[in-house]
Order: C-alpha cells, then structure tokens, then sequence
C-alpha cells in the first residue's frame, strides 16, 4: 500500500501533534471546582492521626480540620465532606454521638462553617456506622438485622442537629429505603428548606472501603450487603435514581467511582440534576501504594483517574486528592 495520494484519507494523529493541539481539542476538561475534599475529624486527639492504610490521609483535630478547609478553599476546590469519628465509649447500639448537637459532627460543622463561611460548600456525612458499637449503618432488630424504618427515624434527627450546625448540604449515606424523603421531611420543618440533599443513590457493597474503614474507627460486625447494593447489578441503579428524585434529591451520586464507571455514565445519562461520583479509600491506596513501589506515575495516575470520572459524567468528584489535584490545576498541570 503507497503512503501517498489518498491514503489515508482519515489522520486522526494530526490532532495529537503537540500539547496545545491536544489541549485545544481535548473533549473533557478538570478543573478545581468539580473537586470535594473528604475530610475525617476525630474526637479527643491532639494531633493529626496518620491513616496507615491512606498515606497522606489524617484524621483531623478541629484546629487542622479548619486548616485543611481554608486550603481546600484557597485552591478553589468547591466542597469539604465531613466524616466525624467519636471516642470509643461513646459509640453505643442506636448512634447518639451522631444526634448529640456537641457531637464531633456537628461540632466540626460549626468550626468549619466559622472559618470558611459561604466560600466553600460545607457537607456532611449522614450516616450512623460512625457511631455505633456495632458499625452498622442503622438501628438494629432483635435479630441482628438492620431495622429500615427505626433507622430513618434516627437520619431524621441527624438531618436536623447537622443543618442547625449550620450544614449546606447533608449526604444521607446508609442505604435505606425511603430515606431522601424523610430527611427532606425532617429539613423542612424545621426550616431548613435551603439545606441540599446529596443522595448516596448507588452505594455498592464494595472490597475497597477497608481503608474507610480505619479512618473512621469502625466497629463493624458482620457486612453491609443487606443495603449496600450487589456489585452485580446494574438496572437495580437506575431504580434507586428514580425514588431518590421522587422523594426530594438535589443531587445523587454513584459510590465507587473507577469500577462502576458503567453506573455513573448511565445515571448522568438519565438525569438532569447533579452527578457526583466519590473515588473511595480503596481506590486512593491502591495508586498510592503502586506509586511508592515505583510502578506507576503518581500523578499522572492520579489526573488520569480523574479525568476518566469526569469523562463518564461526574459533575462532582468526592476525592482524598482533591486539594493537591486543585493546587496541580492551577499550576497547569
């Protein structure tokens, strides 16, 4: 076959010439305000605790926790996703260290919410595992099972200490039926119509939260696989979508992002709110750990895998890099 004439008549490379060429038509671009920063807050400590399993991770004090939200803010990331972690004896069977109005929670809230005000959107974790003796996500039946309606009682009350902690949008988290709606409910009438509901609306029961798992202290007995959702289902997704919008989701997200990739694109697909996707710990360690073997490039690893959430849909990304990436951003890189 010649080189010349009319063949090829299709040459695609020719935008893949230099890097301004390929910036200039790059289809999806990142920038720092799709970026939220996860962040945990602990109780009773009086430095930052390392998280073995998360290099680079720390369980905040509130002095630090207030810190990292001007930083996050000074580089223009657009949220903060606050996780509280109790001191042990205060976990018990129905969570009350996660309605307690000085609860660590709420009470980073306010400290968050005081340093930064309006310039970044402060978010909360709304979930119990936190602060249960038993790690679960609910109250718990006489048969060890998870009681779905007592629990949506307890996010109701969690809902309503986190939006007077000054809260802008609350992440209900557990995967229980009906629970948009009652914490849309329980914000209303009490007056925080303004608060944003963020729905965990496909939370798959997944490998790669261990690594959560220590940055929050849990206790956990047993699995989640009773309500998170199994990794082998897809349609069962686009279900969940359609209740959270019923009953009052602002926004939704898929929870992994890099292995339900599939999941995230369909849901971006389907609705006209926005999409969030949250890279979790397990996804963070693992190009954390290849990297310090020295078998990938740290951070073109890290923009690559943004990037890929971002093609798929993701309006939002929940990621443990969401500062350093915003600060990268900026510099053009």
């Amino acid at each position: 076959m010649t080189a010349y004439g009319s063949f090829p008549g299709a040459r695609p490379r020719r935008l893949r010439t230099t890097p301004a060429m390929r910036r200039m038509v790059a289809e999806t671009r990142l920038h720092p305000s799709d970026l939220i920063l996860p962040a945990f807050v602990r109780e009773g400590i009086a430095e930052p605790v390392p998280i073995q399993a998360m290099p680079g991770v720390v369980q905040h004090t509130r002095d630090t926790l207030r810190k990292a939200a001007v930083e996050a803010c000074e580089a223009g990331v657009a949220g903060i996703m606050l996780f509280g972690v109790p001191e042990d004896a205060k976990k018990d069977a129905l969570g009350t260290a996660g309605t307690d109005p000085e609860g660590i929670l709420q009470v980073a809230i306010r400290d968050v919410r005081a340093e930064v005000g309006d310039d970044l959107v402060v978010m909360s974790d709304l979930c119990l595992d936190e602060y249960t003796d038993h790690g679960h996500c609910g109250v718990l039946a006489a048969d060890g099972r998870v009681d779905n309606d007592a629990t949506l009682e307890r996010y109701a009350e969690m809902a309503q200490v986190q939006a007077d902690a000054g809260v802008h949008v609350v992440g209900p988290s557990g995967m229980m039926d009906g629970q948009i709606g009652v914490v849309r409910d329980a914000l209303d009438t009490i007056g925080k119509e303004d608060v944003s509901i963020l729905a965990y609306t496909a939370k798959y029961s997944s490998a790669f939260y261990g690594p959560f798992r220590e940055a929050v202290g849990s206790s956990l007995r047993g699995d989640r696989k009773t309500y998170q959702q199994d990794p082998a289902n897809a349609r069962e997704s686009l279900r969940e979508l359609a209740l959270d919008l019923e009953e009052g989701a602002d926004m939704v997200m898929v929870k992994p992002a890099g292995p339900y990739l599939d999941i995230l694109a369909e849901v971006a697909a389907s609705v006209d709110v926005p999409v969030a996707a949250y890279q979790i710990s397990g996804e963070y360690a693992m190009v954390e750990a290849a990297a310090e073997k020295g078998w990938i490039d740290r951070e073109a690893a890290i923009a690559e895998t943004l990037l890929g959430i971002r093609r798929a849909g993701a309006r939002m990304i929940l990621t443990y890099w969401a500062t350093e990436a915003a600060r990268r951003l900026n510099a053009g890189g």
